[in-house]
């Protein structure tokens, strides 16, 4: 016979207690802990279906067929996955409100199903019908992509073993629910069953499964942090709500690298995908000279990308100056500003300072220092860099400039975009012979290349 009991469960890190604790003593975060029922077997059985009895074998009698990878068809995509999905691995895509998860997924099942397979699209958020609109809107066709549109979790392994898909896509997982839990959708208990589940179909059924995670407010997955690591892969979805871009990063792939990044378009009929993002980032350059605006050459991934940052600076009325950043750690910018005072002797004590990167993406790498380094200082000073410069380049305390990694990269992208003259850190020693079309100075000290990226005859 069946006993119920009850947990207190922290809703952030899924901490359990049996009584009811203000605060979480595991994340430390208040009023998270939420009463939830389970129900618990009599029996001292406790036998679970052994789904994959299977016998150990040696690793190198092992064969890989090639199908085991598939692409989506969407470049993008597949180069954040590594190459395409792995047939029974799970990926989890999560991203705000809004930014194109569904989408992205809906025109996956589009390109996955033209080669026959069958695709099974389960919506616990939205009607078949409303899905449909979308998919008019989209332009997707298709005879094998099945859309089920349910909550239980009960009816949908129902329905997958009727169709027998080749890939599931769940949407999303904080909305399924299973019977085997008593509390809520959307809680810890619920989220970690339910994917557990997915977990157990996607291995024995040889299954690919795609889920969409929700996000909390502070960009981090909604649920326990123990779903990012059940499964294979974990993607972000990331974008500007005032830009149409998007970005897809890979933060876990259990078969591929975690350092590419997929660039979109969002349309009016879908996302687009982007082969060139420097362009994009950079289309609203006019060319002419401005003071405090440089361009500068970061990786995304394996990826470069050319991205313009702007700063302002400008005297205070104000006791304390102001420091703003946007697009890179404030931190890092204060340490940039201390070394332009201690080395270079800019006077900042009495000036506001703003720092922006076009586009709004987020740079943590360091190979930007200069960049921003120098934006502060021509602007402070009311000079130009040339509009066909590039800077590379990461600030050390003492002013020396340190190498950056795959710079050969840098300048190819900065040589194809047709920039004549790139600085870059002297420590790296590039062949200035392989490079043609574009004159590359290099620089040892912060005060060099002010000089440089000042002087146009270099």
């Amino acid at each position: 016979m069946a006993k119920l009991k009850t947990k207190w469960i922290c809703q952030n890190c899924g901490y359990e207690t049996a009584k009811y604790l203000g605060k979480c003593p595991d994340c430390g975060k208040w009023g998270t802990l939420v009463e939830e029922v389970f129900e618990t077997s009599s029996s001292s059985q406790n036998s679970k279906t052994i789904l994959n009895d299977t016998a150990p074998c040696l690793i190198n009698d092992i064969e890989i067929d090639n199908s085991i990878r598939f692409t989506t068809g969407i470049e993008e995509f597949d180069r954040v996955l590594g190459g395409g999905l792995v047939q029974g691995s799970i990926v989890l895509l999560a991203g705000d409100p809004g930014i194109g998860k569904s989408t992205i997924l809906l025109q996956t099942g589009k390109t996955i199903t033209k080669d026959g397979r069958k695709a099974l699209y389960v919506s616990a958020e939205e009607s078949a019908s409303q899905i449909k609109l979308r998919a008019q809107r989209l332009g997707v066709n298709s005879d094998s992509l099945y859309i089920y549109s349910q909550t239980s979790f009960e009816a949908i392994k129902k329905q997958i073993e009727e169709i027998k898909p080749e890939i599931l896509i769940v949407d999303s997982i904080q909305a399924v629910y299973t019977d085997n839990v008593s509390s809520s959708p959307g809680s810890v208990s619920q989220i970690r069953e339910c994917t557990n589940i997915l977990m157990d179909i996607a291995k024995n059924k040889n299954i690919t499964v795609v889920v969409i995670g929700h996000v909390t407010k502070e960009g981090s997955i909604a649920g326990p942090k123990i779903l990012e690591h059940m499964v294979d892969t974990v993607i972000y979805f990331e974008g500007d709500r005032y830009k149409s871009y998007r970005l897809l990063r890979c933060m876990k792939n259990r078969f591929g690298t975690t350092n590419e990044v997929g660039v979109f378009n969002m349309c009016d009929d879908g996302l687009h995908e982007i082969s060139n993002p420097s362009e994009m980032f950079l289309d609203e350059r006019t060319g002419n000279n401005t003071p405090g605006s440089v361009i500068i050459a970061t990786n995304e991934g394996t990826r470069p990308l050319l991205i313009e940052i702007q700063a302002l600076v400008g005297t205070t009325p104000y006791p304390s100056p102001r420091r703003v950043s946007n697009g890179i750690d404030y931190n890092r910018l204060l340490q940039i500003l201390a070394v332009l005072e201690k080395r270079i002797g800019l006077n900042l004590s009495k000036q506001d300072v703003y720092v922006n990167v076009i586009g709004g993406i987020e740079l943590d790498e360091p190979a930007a220092d200069l960049g921003v380094a120098l934006a502060v200082a021509t602007c402070a000073r009311d000079v130009c860099v040339s509009a066909d410069t590039v800077i590379v380049g990461e600030i050390g305390l003492s002013g020396e400039i340190r190498a950056v990694n795959n710079l050969d990269k840098r300048i190819r992208e900065a040589e194809k975009l047709g920039f004549k003259k790139i600085i870059v850190p002297s420590a790296n020693n590039v062949k200035k012979e392989e490079f043609k079309q574009i004159n590359i100075v290099e620089v040892h000290r912060l005060t060099d290349a002010i000089t440089s990226c000042l002087n146009k005859e270099n």
